[in-house]
């Protein structure tokens, strides 16, 4: 993309997931951020990456948790979804999350409480290139297994069941876009990959606090 292209999207920072900043500096502001996609002229332009269910998607809502009984505040927690460093999701949970690719080429995160990651997964490389003052908007991709970054492979929808406001509900909440590395042997949700759209992951770097964060993504 060409930067006078990510120039004219300046305006859409404000829109980018998890885009608050906090009066405090903590640890994430230099490591957190948010993404959307850029692909001209195509429904995934601009729809933000949201985590939900171990996977990744563009569009929809992400899946976050947090125990009230033990943790205060959780309803001041985001629901977006914030990457942290290169590779992880930005949580309190300990242990943390560990974004990485599994062997069907899905965009994936640990569960809480573990780093286990199957057989044949790629933890990386992931590389995300901050914005500088030109030019806020930065980047992140992944070129593990011979990958060119990533690309949203659309997800048959299932035949929603109940009555016609349920339906439109269910219909409206569901993810269409599951967001996989680019890579021409994955085993995407159509059995196609020609179905699939690459995409650029745009990123600007965020300043959150950590009584603001998601306690963990499921």
């Amino acid at each position: 993309m060409k930067i006078s292209a990510l120039l004219s999207l300046v305006p859409l920072v404000a829109a980018l997931p998890g885009s608050r900043v906090g009066s405090t500096k903590t640890k994430d502001a230099n490591g957190a951020f948010g993404v959307i996609a850029a692909r001209s002229g195509s429904p995934i332009h601009f729809l933000p990456l949201t985590a939900s269910g171990s996977h990744f998607f563009l569009g929809g809502e992400s899946s976050t948790y947090c125990p009230s009984e033990v943790v205060p505040g959780c309803s001041r927690r985001t629901n977006d979804t914030i990457i942290y460093g290169q590779s992880a999701l930005d949580v309190v949970v300990p242990g943390g999350q560990a974004i990485y690719v599994d062997r069907s080429g899905a965009l994936s995160f640990t569960t809480p409480h573990s780093g286990y990651m199957p057989a044949g997964s790629s933890s990386g490389p992931f590389v995300y290139t901050p914005g500088n003052s030109q030019n806020p908007l930065g980047s992140w991709t992944y070129n593990g297994e011979g990958a060119s970054g990533f690309m949203a492979c659309p997800v048959p929808r299932a035949q929603p069941t109940g009555n016609s406001a349920a339906r439109r509900a269910a219909s409206s909440a569901a993810p269409t876009w599951q967001v996989y590395a680019a890579l021409q042997n994955a085993t995407v949700p159509t059995g196609k990959v020609n179905d699939c759209l690459g995409f650029d992951a745009l990123a600007t770097g965020l300043n959150v606090t950590s009584n603001s964060l998601a306690w963990e993504y499921i």
